[in-house]
């Protein structure tokens, strides 16, 4: 987790003291913050790139061993990189899927990248998946 303007940005859903038993929990070792972090465009989609492939292989371990209820932490994360495949897949398996992600502008800031805007186009796609949507 970071603090930005004391906002804190990021962080685990759960962590590993807080998951009950029972609980399968995927989730990279790391995620990185490409727009808070990133001191040049070329690094920004190195590290969304970097994001996407510590992350695709836990959506491809959903669907092989897919649950009846599915939570994703920070989705828009994933979609920095353009894609919703497999994504919509999982969202599919699932027969409750409750799953939060950036949607505001404080973070619009891209280096020119266009990675802002790609992440916000496929976090409108994703929410015609869903039945019920709340945005705060």
């Amino acid at each position: 987790t970071e603090i930005i303007d004391g906002r804190p940005i990021g962080g685990r859903l759960l962590e590993p003291a807080e998951r009950p038993n029972g609980i399968r929990y995927l989730a990279p070792l790391r995620v990185e913050m490409p727009r808070v972090k990133a001191a040049s465009a070329e690094e920004l989609r190195h590290l969304v790139d970097l994001n996407a492939r510590r992350i695709k292989p836990l959506l491809e371990m959903y669907l092989d061993a897919p649950t009846p209820i599915l939570f994703i932490n920070d989705v828009s994360i994933y979609l920095q990189s353009g894609c919703l495949h497999p994504l919509t897949d999982v969202v599919g398996r699932a027969e409750t899927a409750v799953i939060n992600g950036y949607y505001g502008e404080y973070l619009a800031e891209d280096m020119g990248t266009g990675v802002s805007a790609v992440e916000r186009k496929l976090m409108e796609r994703l929410s015609l998946l869903m039945d019920i949507v709340i945005r705060l």
